[in-house]
């Protein structure tokens, strides 16, 4: 609407009334800290709280990105909306009488405020009006709905203001229309009648059926959701979209809630009114509802204001409609989740029950067990994939494999992902260890474009000359490994006279195969030697070719990355031939491999021991990459050397 100047006395009243830390509360979960509140800036994205807000000063500031101002330019800067507009929105607030410098323009600007306070006031009468006729005869079968099936106190029917709508076409629409002489047209607005098709006239948009109120944040009544009595569909019919309605923008019970969610640090999400309201009468206070729909991103960044640590659970129903519900709310949100920015989790009540047909069984405390216990969302993703899957069958086992592939690919955390790759590793291993090392091989393999696409570089810190310091893995590593250690096996499997060599360098270098593959064949070869340990030539077990193709049947998926190493053709034999330098360089590379992993690590611990807080641990780890960087250098060398009589 046009909003005409405004008088200064009016600004200043509203300066002088809305206090800033009520209005920024509304926003922002702020903590006391010394005669000032803090928290998380909602200007920019922050994990530790750098915007405070002085309520001696009425003034609000943020370290990081130095966003400051009033109350005023708060909620113009987070909404961005007009200066008239948020003034007049903290005026009827704060109940500040609206001036403005034209005063025949008063008029019209009253009409257009007061169509909002009408749309409140009819709903609030609304509401009124159903709570009577709850108490009354037409209300009873209502009201023992409530106390008997939901098992409601008298004191939560009243916190919730649930209500009763009769059963006839007009009730309503005669009450206000008639008895208290609310306009036609604000009774439409607020999607409490509707116009006939055929004949004129209006009727009631909820009839014979138990009304619940929906609240604004701030508890006004913005519109109602009814639940039937009878077979009447749908079961559930919300107040449609109104001026003051959004059912994607709106959480059923956030206004109560937000105590408890900034209290607790989290919020429960359900799916239903009755799960909300059961919820907050078993004393879990940080519960809120997302209407029937599925949960959108908006709802998820309202919430989101009144948890520090952003942890928010989903508790939908575990059945079939409840399990897609939670999938499609995952995929509003799984950009948020992926970055670390919400902590999500999935609950799932025993044997498919809501939250109010849990709690009629089982204590709040039983509750709040499952609640914490409950899984992070990817475990529970996973899950959902291996659910009724048989991993022994080939076709199960590729299509979960690729499922989980795609979950991984996206998360960004590189700790995460390693954690989730090892996990997921074991599953597919059917409990067999000697399988993990390849299946996370495998797993990376699929995954490594967007792992690598998704790693963030540890910022290095400017070393004692003013430079920077970071590591330059060659671009061939993989390759060059992936031939060396072929090469190296290759020998061992076909020239028994080198077989006790390449054990004694192995073990004296301490060095270990990387790639999984790699490791799964030689962990095979020593299953072979210690069961052998009754022959006097431990490295020579005889047939060990034949006899490792035998031990592969059981791993036939296994065979084809490794089978290749069995046969040696015309390029092999000439690369055989060459054993001592091939012998070099593939340990040579294996070394390197090694003293790259010590190298990264050491530079990593360095980059993140600050210097100040910390100088002796601070040099200890300087001191220690660099000396891997001089080995490095060294080992780099000699692989270098021996990789062009290699090839």
């Amino acid at each position: 609407m046009q909003i005409p100047r405004l008088h200064p006395d009016t600004i200043e009243e509203v300066k002088l009334r809305a206090d800033i830390v009520d209005v920024v509360s509304e926003y922002v979960v702020l903590r006391k800290r010394g005669k000032d509140f803090v928290g998380l800036c909602p200007f920019h994205d922050e994990k530790s709280p750098s915007f405070t807000v002085s309520q001696t000063k009425q003034m609000y500031y943020c370290f990081g990105c130095q966003a400051g101002g009033n109350a005023i330019k708060f909620v113009m800067e987070l909404g961005k909306r007009s200066f008239a507009d948020v003034v007049l929105d903290l005026a009827r607030r704060y109940q500040v009488p609206v001036q403005t410098l034209e005063p025949e323009q008063r008029q019209e600007l009253q009409r257009q405020l007061s169509l909002r306070e009408q749309l409140y006031e009819v709903l609030a009468s609304s509401a009124q009006f159903y709570q009577h006729a709850l108490r009354q005869s037409q209300g009873q079968k209502a009201l023992q709905y409530l106390q008997s099936n939901r098992q409601l106190k008298e004191e939560t029917i009243q916190q919730f203001g649930l209500g009763f709508a009769p059963a006839g076409w007009e009730t309503l629409y005669r009450y206000l229309v008639d008895d208290k002489h609310y306009p036609v047209q604000i009774l439409e607005k607020a999607g409490l009648i509707k116009p006939r098709k055929e004949g004129g006239g209006y009727y009631d948009v909820f009839r014979d059926r138990l009304m619940i109120p929906i609240r604004d944040v701030q508890g006004r009544i913005i519109a109602f959701g009814g639940r039937t009595l009878t077979d009447e569909q749908p079961k559930y019919l919300n107040s449609p979209e109104t001026e003051l309605f959004s059912k994607g923008k709106t959480l059923f019970a956030l206004d109560q809630a937000k105590g408890g969610i900034s209290q607790l640090d989290q919020a429960v999400v359900v799916e239903g009114y009755f799960d909300a309201i059961a919820l907050h009468a078993a004393g879990i206070n940080n519960a809120v509802a997302s209407l029937g729909t599925a949960l959108s991103l908006e709802q998820v960044r309202l919430i989101l204001r009144y948890t520090e640590s952003k942890q928010l659970v989903l508790n939908f129903d575990a059945d079939k409609a409840g399990t897609n519900a939670t999938e499609r709310a995952i995929g509003e949100i799984a950009e948020l989740a992926y970055k670390g920015e919400v902590q999500l989790k999935i609950l799932n009540l025993p044997d498919g029950k809501d939250a109010d047909e849990y709690l009629h069984s089982h204590t709040p405390e039983d509750y709040g067990e499952l609640l914490k216990n409950a899984p992070l969302w990817l475990d529970w993703q996973i899950q959902q994939i291996i659910q009724d899957r048989d991993l022994k069958q080939a076709t199960d086992f590729q299509q979960v494999t690729q499922q989980i592939v795609k979950l991984l690919k996206n998360i960004a955390n590189s700790d995460t992902r390693n954690y989730y790759v090892s996990y997921c590793a074991e599953i597919l291993s059917l409990g067999d260890t000697r399988l993990i090392p390849l299946r996370v091989e495998n797993l990376l393999t699929q995954i490594a474009p967007a792992a690598a696409t998704y790693s963030k570089p540890v910022s290095a810190k400017k070393a004692w000359g003013g430079g920077k310091v970071s590591p330059s893995p060659l671009p061939t590593e993989r390759s060059l490994l992936e031939h060396a250690e072929a090469l190296l096996l290759r020998i061992y499997l076909h020239c028994p006279e080198q077989r006790q060599g390449i054990i004694d360098e192995l073990e004296e270098r301490d060095l270990q195969f990387s790639l999984s593959h790699h490791r799964f064949l030689w962990q095979q070869i020593l299953e072979i030697l210690s069961d052998d340990r009754e022959t006097k030539n431990f490295a020579s077990p005889p047939n060990l070719i034949s006899r490792l193709q035998d031990q592969f049947l059981e791993f036939d998926s296994e065979i084809g990355l490794i089978s290749h190493l069995f046969h040696v053709d015309e390029k092999n034999q000439k690369e055989i031939l060459r054993t001592p330098q091939v012998v070099q360089a593939a340990i040579a590379c294996m070394d390197l491999v090694m003293l790259e992993k010590r190298y990264r690590h050491f530079l990593e611990l360095w980059q993140q021991t600050d210097p100040e807080a910390e100088p002796e641990r601070y040099q200890s780890y300087y001191q220690a990459f660099y000396a891997e960087k001089i080995k490095l250098q060294q080992i780099d060398r000699q692989r270098l050397f021996s990789i062009t009589e290699l090839l």
